[in-house]
């Protein structure tokens, strides 16, 4: 005689499955329900964190379901992808544009009342309705994609270095040393008519780039060393290095600007240490131009240097397993001092680059921050130099869109902007969940007499 309970158990369990779906579908519209009320309720303050609270219930009760229930298993499990292909990923990609698109509609209908599609033609034309203004984004660009490739060995070899911001900070400081006082050491031991060639040569350039690689590379060997020999935690390390140089940078700054409200651009009435100006797609006194074709220059060189020399394999090694690349043969101590220094180096270039050619001058914004943005740069670019070009682009698309908007559209402040844009941003990282894990829903399983 058949046991009942064993014969009815896939019955009982398509019920509970039925049951948890349905629960499931409640809480996530619960949830959706209280953001769409969150958005639209202005009238009293305890109405919005009422809706606040019950977003966060129903969110936390669907991720219950999905998770443990009552069940045997999990309604819901993560898996790691073992392989995916490139059309997948790109789809998955565009998917959480469009996806990340409609959630900006949404907030935009909601909030200000605007129609979503003006201002998405207003964050174009923040970028390219004018040749001055693309050359705006390429001036930004390029900053942003060299600091993203000096970061990507140091982030291959599993070596967090967040210094970045300090870094540039120090090649900058470099390069504004020798523009303040070796002018001043030239014309004193040299005739007049010695000390203008000099100045206006390539002798300033040149001790320029020499004192920023120098000041870059010790702030990437610092902590280099201290990792390597002591085992302390890089990303601490690194991280308050970027105050260090901050504190550094602020102290030459107020010396040089002495009573005055601000420091302004050095060497105002000689201009040496300026790059030289020039013309690009009509737009005059482009004194940047140098920076752009260094990054698309150094976009190539560090794609083959990670790809295809020893170094890139014994940085590979390391950041797979350091015990593996001892057997091998492979010394980490020496390969992490030597990465660190290519990404001070690097860095410093930049520090270099942004005052003889971007800024003329010094200050501690001058990294823009864009030594913390270029570590998601990277992390989403997998370290590939070609990819981090696109993800800079777009990053800088969304940034000049976000001030463009701002200034076509009293009603959107740059908080609102800034939510437009951080909401792409979130859906676009998001995406990298899904390209390296997929879902599993559980399965009825048949019953084996």
């Amino acid at each position: 005689m058949s046991n009942p309970f064993v014969s009815n158990a896939p019955q009982r369990r398509r019920k509970l499955e039925r049951g948890s779906k349905s629960t499931l579908l409640l809480a996530a519209l619960a949830a959706l329900a209280g953001l769409i009320g969150l958005l639209l309720a202005g009238a009293h303050p305890l109405v919005k964190w009422a809706l606040a609270i019950l977003m966060g219930l129903a969110s936390g009760w669907m991720i219950w379901l999905l998770t443990e229930g009552n069940q045997e298993e999990p309604f819901l499990r993560v898996v790691k992808r073992e392989r995916i292909s490139i059309w997948k990923k790109i789809g998955v990609r565009i998917s959480a544009i469009v996806l990340a698109l409609l959630v900006d509609a949404l907030f935009i209908l909601c909030v200000t009342g605007l129609n979503p599609i003006d201002v998405y033609v207003t964050m174009y034309q923040g970028t390219f309705r004018t040749n001055r203004l693309i050359m705006a984004a390429l001036r930004d660009w390029a900053p942003l994609l060299l600091i993203s490739i000096a970061l990507a060995p140091a982030f291959k070899m599993r070596f967090w270095n967040v210094g970045g911001e300090g870094q540039v900070l120090m090649g900058a400081l470099g390069s504004a040393l020798v523009m303040v006082y070796v002018p001043q050491a030239i014309n004193t031991m040299f005739p007049p008519e010695t000390a203008a060639g000099l100045l206006s040569g390539p002798v300033i350039y040149l001790l320029m780039l020499l004192a920023s690689v120098a000041l870059g590379a010790l702030w990437g060997f610092i902590p280099a060393v201290f990792k390597a020999n002591f085992g302390t935690n890089e990303t601490l390390f690194t991280l308050m290095m970027n105050y260090v140089a901050i504190k550094i940078v602020s102290s030459f700054f107020n010396l040089w600007r002495g009573k005055a409200s601000a420091l302004g651009q050095l060497n105002m009435t000689t201009k040496v240490g300026w790059f030289h100006g020039t013309t690009v797609l009509g737009v005059r006194n482009v004194t940047y131009l140098s920076t752009i074709i260094f990054a698309l220059v150094m976009m190539a060189l560090m794609f083959c240097y990670l790809r295809y020399t020893k170094h890139g394999y014994e940085i590979s090694v390391v950041g797979e397993s350091q015990r593996t690349a001892q057997y091998a043969g492979i010394s980490v101590k020496k390969v992490t001092i030597r990465t660190m220094i290519i990404s001070g180096i690097l860095c410093g270039i930049v520090g270099f680059l942004i005052v003889g050619g971007k800024d003329q001058t010094i200050s501690t914004a001058t990294a823009e921050g864009n030594g913390f943005t270029a570590i998601i740069v990277a992390w989403m670019a997998k370290f590939n130099a070609f990819y981090m070009a696109l993800i800079s682009a777009f990053l800088i698309f969304l940034e000049h869109g976000s001030q463009e908007i701002t200034n076509a559209y009293q009603i959107m402040n740059k908080y609102a902007a800034d939510i437009i844009t951080g909401i792409i941003l979130f859906f676009i990282i998001g995406s990298e969940f899904f390209i390296n894990y997929r879902l599993v829903f559980r399965s009825v399983r048949k019953e084996v007499r």
